[in-house]
């Protein structure tokens, strides 16, 4: 990564280098990622957490292959030459390609097919982090989604095996290290340490309706001057390379940025620039359709609010409140807590990076005043909301997507000419209104009785003609409920088993 192996050091090292290298090398890497895109892939964007959280909901525990090893190649590229995002979304979606190929290849389904994916995304973020126990946790929160204790065990046991070889290669240190001890006033502190989770929630909204708002706002820039697909990385990555060459910080995942503030070296002014570089250059780099994930930067800004929020809290109250580092710590896990929905797992995994277990209240407090506020003006995480975005609502839980990948045509019956001939129908007036398409889902079928009072719908074929009948079938409401009665049923019991 620009010429250097160590990531903690590597905002350093930016300084000794070209400015005219920290343009070209981001513009190359987006150019590349734009050509793999357009040769390569039939989608112009990158794969993440998103996906694996749609392959345990609606794809049998899988994600696409070629998808994933395309966008594990983006996100290589990405991280490699400047992009300003993080590592965990490409580990995970890797993790979930093998265990769909792992899967594919022994034959399981269902239940196991989605444990299996599970035990590889905790393996992943395990490996990665050496977070064992959030590793765990991560993969049952975020993209299993429930905690029930037939995954709980095999996923536990692949993190566990993950932590062990990422600590034969890396070793046993923690990512992070605090520089003093951290005391905590508990009593007195508490007020504050809301107020920075509140402050966290705020920001953190920000931050993903800004990404959003810059994708949506660069695909119709893109569509309206017909920018080419390869095109718009580089776009993006010519523009990381301008910004880095005032705030090296920005490049690649910020851990050496993060380490400096958990040890509260910075100014406030310094501390507002970062933050505000650091969401522009997450935003160019994710609209801009480059690689990587939002995990590693939300840590980077958390823990720049919290030194900002601690700097004015203990200069406004000296004798009361603990150190500036601590409330570093607290901010790291409010905010990331915040993006990714996630607020038992982000807590843990502060601890595990930190090796700190004595500053918990604070944390829990902080995580649970932001993502309490944050949750009401997103769609619960930023994985979710890049869901919502491609109309997949997986919010409020299976029992509203359970019959998303079912298909009409799997449970209509014959006899539709009895009902034409008892009613006297004639089949164009039937096409025009009591009907509903034999590759539809059954979600929607579902809705369309819940709409009206009727008890059937005639099934047309949508690539019909004029000429002959249209109608393949009928679609009882009775038979659409029984079977929605049967797929919730063993959902609950994988679930609650």
């Amino acid at each position: 990564m620009f010429y250097q192996t160590d990531e903690l050091s590597l905002q350093t090292n930016a300084h000794d280098i070209s400015w005219i290298w920290i343009i070209i090398l981001p513009t190359l890497g987006g150019l590349s990622i734009g050509l793999i895109y357009y040769f390569c892939s039939n989608k112009d964007r990158n794969g993440s957490v998103s996906d694996v959280i749609e392959g345990a909901a609606l794809r049998n525990g899988r994600v696409s292959r070629r998808f994933g090893l395309i966008s594990t190649a983006v996100s290589l590229i990405t991280l490699t030459t400047g992009g300003s995002t993080g590592r965990e979304g490409p580990v995970v979606h890797l993790g979930a390609v093998i265990s769909t190929w792992v899967s594919d290849f022994i034959k399981v389904e269902g239940i196991s097919a989605r444990n299996l994916l599970g035990c590889a995304v905790a393996a992943a973020v395990s490996a990665s982090f050496n977070a064992p126990i959030a590793g765990t946790i991560f993969a049952l929160e975020v993209v299993l989604r429930h905690f029930a204790i037939h995954a709980f065990a095999p996923i536990a046991i692949a993190s566990v095996v993950g932590t062990i070889i990422g600590r034969f290669f890396y070793g046993n240190a923690t990512e992070f290290s605090l520089g003093i001890d951290t005391v905590l006033g508990f009593y007195y502190e508490l007020p504050a340490f809301i107020i920075l989770g509140l402050i966290c929630g705020i920001i953190a909204i920000i931050f993903i309706k800004s990404i959003f708002f810059v994708d949506d706002y660069g695909s119709g820039i893109q569509q309206k001057y017909k920018i080419p697909v390869w095109l718009r990385p580089a776009i993006a990555g010519f523009l990381l390379g301008v910004i880095a060459i005032k705030f090296p910080h920005i490049i690649g995942v910020g851990y050496e940025t993060t380490a400096i503030a958990l040890v509260g070296n910075l100014e406030l002014s310094t501390i507002i620039l970062f933050v505000l570089a650091k969401i522009i250059a997450v935003v160019v780099t994710l609209a801009g359709r480059m690689g990587g994930g939002v995990f590693s930067p939300s840590l980077m800004l958390g823990a720049l609010i919290g030194l900002a929020f601690g700097l004015i809290a203990t200069s406004i109250f000296p004798n009361v409140s603990g150190s500036e580092n601590l409330y570093a710590l607290v901010g790291m896990g409010a905010f990331a807590a915040a993006v990714l929905g996630a607020p038992i797992s982000t807590t843990l995994i502060i601890f595990e990076l930190t090796g700190n277990w004595q500053v918990g209240l604070a944390v829990m407090v902080a995580v649970s005043s932001s993502t309490a506020l944050t949750s009401k003006f997103i769609d619960k995480s930023f994985f979710l909301s890049q869901l919502s975005r491609r109309n997949l609502n997986l919010i409020s839980g299976p029992k509203f997507f359970l019959l998303r990948d079912k298909k009409v045509a799997d449970l209509m019956k014959f006899n539709h000419l009895d009902l034409l001939s008892d009613q006297k129908l004639d089949e164009k007036i039937v096409i025009k209104n009591n009907n509903i398409a034999s590759t539809d889902s059954l979600e929607l079928a579902l809705n369309v009785f819940e709409g009206s009072s009727i008890d059937y719908l005639f099934v047309i074929n949508p690539n019909a003609g004029e000429e002959g009948s249209n109608i393949l079938g009928v679609l009882y409401h009775l038979d659409v409920l029984k079977l929605y009665n049967d797929v919730l049923t063993r959902s609950l019991q994988e679930e609650h088993s």
